[in-house]
């Protein structure tokens, strides 16, 4: 017998892959009952309704995704490459995070054991830039967007473009993002 903390992480996973999927609208409550082996009704008593379910999902995915790259002052560039790494190899928070913005879902800021991880990452910049390891031009906040950019640049091609995605090729892909992150932070004479 499951518990209620095993059977609603069960549910979570399986709303997940749905949401995923599917986004809100497509997605199926029974579908995800099923996969989760519970009943609809177990499912509403959890969550109460699709949306609330899609909600948890989408916080849970946009905490886990944010939490799971970290800026270093020392090494800006590699951000970019934690960014495309983790859209490489999760690529359901990435999909869950943009079916949550055409949903209209307004996500909270991400934090790390209370701290926000914008003003974390902003820091780390400021941090380089006065270590005159990132171009002192860029606001930091300008810069931040440019990263993820360049991060998730293959997430955001059609399948068709981007190809396998054999070993190799990830290899490469990353390189190359961190090669252009250190392009656009280069520092002027640098």
């Amino acid at each position: 017998m499951r518990s209620t903390t095993e059977l609603r992480a069960e549910i979570l996973a399986a709303a997940r892959a749905e949401f995923a999927r599917y986004g809100l609208a497509g997605a199926r409550i029974d579908r995800i009952a099923k996969a989760a082996k519970a009943s609809k009704e177990r499912l509403y008593a959890h969550f109460g309704d699709k949306e609330t379910l899609f909600g948890e999902v989408a916080l849970a995915d946009a905490a886990e995704f944010f939490q799971s790259v970290t800026m270093a002052p020392e090494d800006v560039a590699e951000y970019a490459a934690g960014v495309y790494d983790l859209a490489s190899r999760h690529p359901e928070h990435l999909r869950m995070l943009t079916w949550a913005r055409l949903e209209g879902f307004t996500l909270p800021e991400p934090d790390r054991d209370g701290h926000p991880i914008p003003a974390t990452v902003l820091a780390a910049i400021r941090a380089a830039q006065a270590d005159g390891r990132v171009d002192p031009s860029w606001k930091p906040e300008d810069l931040i967007v440019l990263l993820f950019g360049v991060g998730l640049a293959w997430a955001h091609l059609p399948d068709a473009v981007t190809g396998a995605a054999d070993e190799p090729t990830v290899a490469h892909r990353r390189t190359l993002v961190i090669e252009a992150a250190r392009r656009i932070i280069a520092a002027p004479g640098a």
